[in-house]
């Protein structure tokens, strides 16, 4: 059985996505998140700190936050934090937690990109948008569903 292994982050993407194609065709996208806290510290003063977080995407959702998750977009990520583990060129273990998402929500554009909201074209490109982000990610769960299915059967007594 499965632990539970689940983030969810909003926040705003701070440099320009970088997306690859693996050496297989698959597109792999990596968008950095800025994540904006506020909270009242001992004192009762308010502060505010800023955490930086790099979210991978893979596939029809990688190739689509690639194009669209630009530098200020606001998003939402849902997904699972993964640990990477090697030693290093001394033989010292190392390790890394990545975010892997597994469902992307692009929302607000920067103040300056949503100035012309208001027109047909951009609602309709932003309608086609989400509405791909929104298949992709039920056929990846489909997809999931399936392999876990496959994996879960039990041979008959």
């Amino acid at each position: 059985m499965n632990s539970l292994n689940q983030i969810i982050l909003e926040g705003n993407v701070c440099r320009q996505p970088e997306l690859r194609q693996s050496a297989a065709g698959n597109y792999v996208c990596v968008m950095p998140l800025a994540v904006n806290r506020s909270y009242k510290n001992a004192n009762g003063e308010h502060t505010a700190e800023v955490s930086f977080f790099d979210v991978a995407t893979f596939g029809k959702t990688a190739e689509v936050c690639g194009k669209y998750a630009t530098i200020g977009r606001h998003i939402r990520v849902v997904g699972r934090l993964k640990q990477d583990r090697w030693k290093n060129q001394e033989g010292k273990s190392m390790s890394k937690v990545n975010i892997i998402a597994e469902h992307v929500e692009l929302l607000s554009l920067p103040r300056n990109q949503d100035d012309d909201s208001s027109s047909r074209a951009f609602a309709e490109r932003k309608a086609r948008i989400e509405e791909t982000l929104v298949a992709t990610n039920a056929a990846a769960a489909s997809q999931q569903l399936d392999e876990i299915a496959e994996a879960d059967e039990l041979p008959a007594f």
